[in-house]
């Protein structure tokens, strides 16, 4: 297929699935040993006569499946020992009729799970301190209000501090997307910069397309902003159904969307980039806003480059980028921001609004230690980090989990979306844990339909010990319990 092709989400997963499976073949049957070097992405390419996206695609998924390993400046190699995961779940499908979202009582009761400092947070999507570059923040804080210390007791602009604009900015040339630093607005984490540019581009009433399953955080802010969803099919491996989110705005069901192109949560997926185009110049077409999270971004688990954004496709302005430090930096930085194209004045409006000034403090802080080259050091082995604890946690449900589980194969971010049989009930599984100190977020969290009852996602930026292997197990005993009545 043509490099330029533009194939259905079937289609791309197919040919990924070709190309994997032949490697893997390779590997079960011990043509490729351990050690061994695979066949290039160039040579593949011919062999398969696929695209070289298609193969980059199919040796990140075996990647993250722990049965391959990349080796800067070397290639790719079958892995020492590979990890046994479970097979992949299926792609989920669309849901064309509007629904009013209604999950924020069951969002509220995992709150209430994980406020206990006993419980083991397999349940959250908070990385664990001992990843964070905490005393090197405590350090540039401190010295921060010593050389400014009236710094912590004034108002920001509304716009944000003028550094951190900048550094970001000069992060987003990474993601393909130009953008200067007097068009960013910097908010209170990711969660406020959603819900502003909800504010900002749509109103109550209007109907977004979501990703299906779509990250209940998302769903919350729509649910409080009186806006429904159509919940549109996602791929596992290749991310949202763009065809369909683009029959959709042709018919005008759709007044804009909310997408995770990189590392959707749950399902850890991540768009190729002729589909993130395609579906930038379907919405640029219908003048239709896109808000893009792309809050996981910077935690691709290859050894490549960073994956673009769509707001690298945006030429018109309809995407509004949102993002934050809190799953690279720390989350109680509570440093955000938005890019939010030709709704900015209304951004900033919705901002002063709701919340008009950040703390300098923190973003003056973050912006010190953007401006070092240890941030790229610390992202570099908290990539490696998240992606082994993830195929630790794979490994651990794969060997303690009812036979039929099914999981993903994350290809960035920290979390892993698990499947188990028809008929199992995740809500029950997450009040059983929460009585013995574990959570989990079941699935239904993950739909305004009350879908994926059956499905749970597990939190991987969590501590490799005994303690959390043994919560795992206790997991897969509850599952195994609750099937065998």
């Amino acid at each position: 297929m043509p490099d330029d092709a533009s194939p259905s989400n079937a289609d791309q997963r197919r040919l990924y699935d070709q190309v994997a499976s032949h490697i893997a073949r390779l590997i079960e049957q011990g043509t490729l040993r351990p050690g061994d070097r695979i066949p290039s992405v160039r040579r593949m390419r011919g062999q398969m006569s696929v695209s070289l996206s298609t193969v980059t695609h199919a040796y990140r998924l075996l990647e993250s499946r722990g049965l391959i390993e990349a080796r800067p400046k070397s290639g790719y190699f079958v892995r020492d020992t590979a990890f046994r995961v479970p097979p992949p779940p299926k792609a989920s499908r669309s849901n064309i009729r509007p629904l009013r979202v209604n999950v924020s009582r069951l969002s509220r009761r995992l709150h209430d799970v994980l406020a206990s400092p006993e419980v083991i947070k397999l349940g959250a999507v908070v990385p664990d301190v001992e990843l964070l570059p905490m005393q090197r923040i405590n350090r540039l804080l401190m010295q921060t209000l010593q050389r400014f210390p009236e710094m912590g007791h004034r108002y920001d602009v509304p716009i944000g501090h003028a550094p951190l604009r900048h550094e970001i900015a000069r992060r987003m040339i990474d993601a393909g997307a130009e953008v200067s630093p007097d068009e960013i607005v910097t908010t209170t984490g990711a969660s406020e910069a959603v819900y502003l540019a909800l504010h900002a581009a749509l109103r109550p009433g209007d109907t977004v397309a979501v990703e299906s399953p779509s990250y209940f955080g998302i769903l919350e802010k729509l649910e409080t902003t009186g806006i429904r969803v159509i919940e549109v099919a996602c791929d596992p491996e290749v991310g949202v159904d763009v065809d369909a989110i683009e029959r959709l705005a042709q018919e005008g069901r759709i007044q804009g969307a909310v997408v995770v192109a990189n590392f959707n949560n749950p399902l850890g997926c991540r768009m190729p980039d002729d589909a993130k185009k395609r579906l930038v110049d379907v919405m640029c077409q219908h003048q239709l806003p896109l808000i893009e999270d792309d809050i996981f971004g910077e935690l691709h688990f290859d050894t490549g480059v960073r994956p673009k954004a769509l707001k690298a496709f945006d030429r018109d302005g309809f995407v509004l980028y949102c993002s934050s430090f809190s799953k690279t930096i720390s989350p109680g930085l509570r440093v955000g921001w938005c890019a939010p194209g030709i709704y900015q004045d209304a951004f900033v409006q919705a901002k002063i609004a709701i919340n008009p000034a950040g703390s300098i403090a923190m973003q003056a802080a973050a912006a010190k230690y953007l401006e070092t080259a240890g941030y790229d050091l610390h992202l570099r082995r908290l990539r490696r980090t998240l992606h082994e604890r993830t195929r630790i946690v794979a490994s651990s449900v794969y060997e303690h989990f009812p036979e039929e589980t099914r999981a993903t194969a994350p290809q960035g971010g920290q979390v892993l979306w698990i499947e188990l049989p028809r008929g199992f009930d995740s809500v029950q599984l997450f009040e059983e844990a929460a009585e013995r100190n574990i959570s989990v977020a079941p699935g239904v969290l993950f739909s305004p339909g009350d879908r994926f009852r059956n499905f749970l996602r597990l939190n991987c930026a969590i501590q490799a010990n005994a303690r959390v292997e043994q919560a795992i197990i206790e997991l897969g005993r509850l599952a195994k319990k609750q099937l065998a009545m």
